[in-house]
């Protein structure tokens, strides 16, 4: 059975920084694409971040140089390292792998307030 599960949500203030975890389990993890997307209440979820398999990454324009999304494959674990936290940033966020088939973890609440 395919597993997503994300960590390190919370509450943090404007200017903070937060880093999400999420470790895979029951798939090959290494040549997934995985990634983050997040939901805002009253808002449609959309991509934060994506790591190819081969490494590369894609950000949304907002979070541009602000978060970074890394992996390790040897721990089968994605993160994303979310620096200059604004309020805007306060969502669910959600941790998917990607080949055939899309797979989901069950979310991590990031809450920015002061």
């Amino acid at each position: 059975q395919v597993q997503l599960v994300e960590s390190g949500g919370g509450l943090v203030q404007p200017g903070g920084s937060l880093r999400l975890s999420c470790a895979a389990s029951g798939i090959i993890f290494s040549p997934y694409a995985m990634g983050w997307y997040r939901q805002a209440p009253g808002k449609q979820r959309e991509l934060v971040a994506m790591i190819t398999s081969g490494g590369t990454t894609n950000y949304a324009d907002s979070v541009k140089g602000r978060f970074t999304i890394s992996r390790d494959n040897a721990k089968n674990t994605v993160y994303l390292q979310m620096n200059s936290l604004k309020s805007e940033d306060t969502a669910v966020y959600y941790c998917y792998a990607e080949r055939s088939v899309a797979y989901w973890g069950q979310g991590t609440q990031v809450t920015v307030s002061s």
